[in-house]
């Protein structure tokens, strides 16, 4: 099992050598064998810190595990995050399952870590019964390849080196190994649909094929390389086709014509992610409305969706906007070369040729100098979103664009209209806050471009 992890890690690049890496480690028999293979990959020599985070949904037992696994930390000689986090209260406050709760507590708390150690990447011990499990569970639910996909090996910092092993082989390299585990009584409690999948439907469907488990793993595979390429399409679609107008964002009725069906839905779900900032509480049936919309004869017609998202045909044009919060209007651009670019929001980005300024000290926040080599065209320029993170210049490590926001105290509406300028993945500066650490001038630097936020309108 070993080297089939070992294989796995490589095929998908999932770390490198003397990495810093947060282990969730919850105590059960899937973390704690996850826990021992990482510490095991000599040739990696990884910098690990095991992160627990105990729900307080099961008295002692909960403490139990918190326990457990402080007393496995320290045979490792690995550092030992724990937090304690009132998941019953997190579900009542914010209206959620106590699996969605919990799930929101558990990367809240692995991304702080994360921030804090400055760590590379977090692993999750995420198995193919669990892929498995989720692709039944989504396809149970409705779901469209996205969702069918199931897990990704790596998403963003987190990586999942375990999920092609089976929990049989998991079980037997414990034994194998002598290593103990705790078991949570919760993974029998019927009331959770992820359990009734694993005790019922699982054994049911493994009369009619034993290798269900490993079907559905392939089939999720499969699907998320299918779900790659389409993703890839229809953003390409998408920053041809949306624009702004009137803090709405607008498609075309007669362009949407000529696309298939299969994008069309997938422009419509981009449009209400980028007006809305999620897709929650969003099903099939509120996109199959909006699609009997975009073919109904009438001329004009307005959609309430969840999460106060309004749809609006009118005069040839299906417009999204919504009135939750302060007005904003988020956007994407790609930026081809230098040149003065108008943006939504009351900004103007202007990109020019020129010569390193004599004093870095004199630049303020609203200029960045640029080496184009390290970052060709085209860059792209959008507003925030959810989960952006940047690597300051000059700090180290990456930091949340959210938690500069709150650092500086930038206004809410401020905020949502700020220009983020990328590079391919790489965030080169939060224009008016703060400057990456990619493509920076230095001495070696031949060509440089200035960049400049213009302030067009009262923001």
């Amino acid at each position: 099992m070993l080297k089939a992890v070992l294989a796995f890690i490589r095929e998908h690049d999932l770390f490198r050598k003397g990495e810093r890496v947060v282990v969730a480690v919850s105590g059960g028999a899937d973390s704690v064998a996850l826990l021992d293979i990482l510490a095991s990959l000599e040739e990696y020599r990884l910098q690990l810190v095991v992160a627990h985070l105990n729900h307080r949904l099961r008295g002692t037992e909960s403490d139990g595990d918190e326990a457990f696994v402080r007393d496995l930390a320290a045979r490792y000689g690995i550092p030992c995050e724990v937090a304690t986090e009132d998941v019953l209260a997190l579900s009542r406050a914010r209206k959620l399952s106590l699996e969605e709760a919990g799930r929101l507590a558990r990367y809240r708390f692995f991304d702080s870590l994360a921030e804090k150690h400055d760590a590379s990447a977090i692993a999750l011990a995420h198995h193919a019964d669990d892929q498995a499990e989720t692709v039944l569970m989504r396809l149970l639910r409705g779901a469209g390849t996205g969702g069918l996909a199931g897990m990704a090996p790596k998403s963003g910092l987190y990586i999942r080196p375990l999920l092609h092993v089976r929990r049989a082989d998991i079980e037997r390299y414990l034994f194998s190994r002598g290593l103990s585990f705790r078991t949570d009584s919760s993974n029998r409690d019927a009331a959770f649909l992820r359990n009734r999948v694993r005790l019922d439907l699982l054994p049911l469907l493994s009369s009619y094929n034993p290798s269900i488990a490993e079907r559905l793993a392939d089939t999720g595979e499969i699907l998320a390389a299918d779900e790659a390429y389409l993703a890839e399409i229809s953003n390409e679609r998408f920053s041809r086709l949306a624009r702004f107008e009137g803090g709405a964002l607008a498609l075309s009725l007669e362009e949407l014509a000529h696309e298939p069906r299969s994008l069309v839905l997938r422009l419509i779900r981009r449009a209400i992610l980028d007006v809305k900032g999620d897709l929650r509480a969003l099903s099939y049936r509120h996109i199959a409305a909006i699609e009997r919309l975009l073919s109904s004869p009438r001329a004009h017609a307005t959609l309430m969706l969840p999460g106060g998202v309004v749809v609006k045909k009118s005069y040839g044009t299906i417009r999204f906007s919504t009135f939750v919060g302060e007005a904003f209007v988020p956007y994407e651009m790609m930026i081809a070369g230098s040149g003065t670019y108008r943006l939504p929001g009351g900004f103007e980005l202007a990109i020019e040729p020129a010569s390193p300024p004599s004093d870095w000290q004199g630049i303020g926040s609203r200029t960045a100098f640029i080496d184009p080599s390290a970052a060709p065209f085209p860059w792209t320029v959008r507003t925030f979103r959810t989960g952006d993170r940047i690597r300051p210049m000059g700090v180290g490590g990456s930091k949340k664009v959210k938690d500069l926001f709150i650092d500086r105290k930038i206004p809410l509406d401020v905020r949502r209209r700020l220009p983020l300028l990328f590079a391919g993945e790489a965030l080169l500066w939060v224009a008016g806050v703060v400057r990456g650490d990619a493509a920076l001038v230095t001495k070696s630097s031949g060509e440089v471009l200035k960049v400049e936020l213009r302030v067009v309108d009262t923001v």
